[in-house]
């Protein structure tokens, strides 16, 4: 998959960037299905899923299964 190739490469400190940048998304995705704006909302599933799968790389590094 090319966005676990992308993460993989990344730092601890991207990691953790990324990781807001995609909570900020969210967050902005509720709020627009709240007040009936979302344009597409399976994107709500895939950011989910996005920051899930970062939290999982940033524990790998925190564990040092992940090569820094």
């Amino acid at each position: 998959m090319k966005k676990t190739e992308e993460l993989k490469g990344m730092s601890l400190e991207e990691l953790q960037g990324r990781l807001a940048e995609a909570k900020e998304e969210y967050e902005n995705l509720l709020l627009q299905k709240a007040t009936h704006e979302i344009s597409n909302p399976m994107r709500i599933r895939t950011v989910r899923r996005e920051i899930a799968r970062i939290k999982t790389f940033i524990r790998q590094h925190e564990l040092g299964i992940q090569k820094k």
